[in-house]
């Protein structure tokens, strides 16, 4: 009797547990879960944030917190508010903020510290990316990827903490996958649904798997079915890639981490917008609007689709505009939480009509291996300064130092007003040699 092929989710799970685990791993993922955690603690301190909150505490009686799944939801969707946490750049999609806080939520509840946490964190990193990476440029113009691809990662981690067998994880990723939701509708208006989208993915995969332990079966072919994610939602899916190269590195390492508060897509121009600054002021000169005539970006379709937005009107749809970034990036010593508030939105707007963003080559063609981009500067003067990157600063070609990354660490604690930041940051990276969760911020 001839056994049927496994199905595509059933070989992802194993895939994935039969990758190897080094401390370099480890201690690569440390790393991420304070990027991500940070993250968490900081998203509280903003008005979306805020009305999490509320309805957290609303959703509570007393000293009891919310199950693991709602839990889940909260921190995940703070994870992703100030547009500071990680991306990778063949999927698309945001692994950290789908995949850490159910994880640590799971992880607290359960007294799973060290390697397990931190491997579970690999296993949903893994699982989000594979999908992320065949669902076809067409789902990403209408579906938001973190979205729909996060409940995989969400349940792989879930899995992993959980104690699921393979078959039990195959259940968990097919129910997970059966909630795969979230439209960019949300950019017309900037509404906070982005966030939304982070928390629904984090919460479907708790939830699916921690029904799978009970029993709760789901579709095996979920990814590749006649009635399955790739035929509802991914036109020009590329199935073959979910299982690609399974003896590369893991995904989490090859994961771009934010060193600025905006979409990804914007900074590889800010990147460029800010050498051009410092090109100048090495000549003495600080640039100003009234020395600039013209700005060009060379940038690929994605970028455009997402953050065309010459005149944005609140913090967040600066966060999705290439004309402010890269104004922000040309006129501002930092581009911090600052300069996308109110005051730097009405500074930049003489500088913001002068950036033109176009579709160019080499950047079309290398999208998504690469996120590049170029700015050209026009001076009244008549002098064009440009500038090219290839990648943008954090990703993986053009890391950030660990130092670098404890340093935004601190700087997000600081905005989350957390008493003592280096305790928790060391506590974080500990898990890398067994060490325990420490506990949250009060509030969270």
């Amino acid at each position: 009797m001839i056994r049927p092929a496994p199905s595509l989710t059933r070989s992802l799970v194993s895939l994935i547990r039969s990758k190897p685990v080094t401390a370099a791993d480890l201690s690569a993922a440390a790393l991420f879960v304070l990027d991500a955690i940070t993250n968490t603690c900081a998203g509280q301190n903003s008005e979306p944030g805020q009305a999490l909150l509320a309805w957290s505490g609303s959703e509570s009686t007393g000293n009891i917190q919310p199950d693991t799944g709602k839990r889940a939801f909260l921190l995940s969707a703070l994870t992703h508010i100030l547009e500071t946490d990680d991306l990778h750049r063949g999927s698309v999609v945001h692994p950290g903020c789908v995949v850490v806080p159910p994880a640590w939520v799971l992880a607290a509840k359960h007294g799973i510290t060290g390697r397990a946490f931190l491997t579970s964190v690999l296993h949903g990193f893994e699982a989000t990316t594979r999908v992320g990476m065949a669902v076809g440029a067409e789902h990403y113009r209408i579906w938001h990827n973190t979205a729909t691809c996060g409940p995989f990662g969400s349940a792989m981690a879930a899995a992993a903490l959980l104690g699921l067998d393979d078959e039990q994880t195959t259940h968990a990723l097919g129910n997970a996958g059966s909630q795969a939701a979230g439209f960019w509708e949300f950019l017309e208006t900037g509404a906070m649904t982005k966030h939304l989208h982070a928390g629904h993915a984090a919460e479907a995969g708790v939830r699916a798997a921690e029904l799978a332990k009970h029993g709760f079966t789901g579709p095996p072919k979920i990814l590749e079915g006649d009635k399955g994610f790739f035929k509802a939602a991914c036109p020009d899916a590329n199935p073959s890639a979910v299982l690609a190269d399974a003896d590369a590195p893991w995904q989490l390492t090859n994961t771009s981490i934010k060193p600025w508060p905006s979409c990804r897509h914007t900074h590889p121009a800010i990147d460029a917008a800010q050498a051009i600054r410092a090109k100048l002021k090495t000549r003495g000169q600080t640039l100003s609007d009234d020395m600039i005539e013209a700005v060009d970006i060379g940038v690929y379709q994605a970028s455009i689709d997402v953050c065309d937005r010459v005149d944005p009107l609140t913090e967040y749809e600066a966060k999705f505009s290439l004309h402010h970034t890269v104004a922000a990036g040309l006129l501002c010593d930092q581009v911090d939480f600052a300069a996308f508030g109110e005051k730097a939105r009405a500074d930049l707007q003489s500088v913001r009509a002068k950036v033109c963003p176009s579709l160019q080559e080499p950047y079309a063609a290398a999208y998504p291996r690469a996120w590049g981009s170029s700015v050209t500067v026009t001076l009244k003067s008549g002098e064009t300064i440009e500038e090219t990157r290839t990648h943008a600063k954090g990703d993986p070609e053009a890391a950030l130092s660990r130092e670098e990354m404890i340093d935004k660490a601190t700087m997000l604690l600081n905005h989350a007003r957390l008493p003592e930041p280096v305790r928790f940051i060391d506590a974080v990276l500990a898990l890398a040699d067994g060490g325990e969760l420490p506990a949250l911020p009060d509030g969270l």
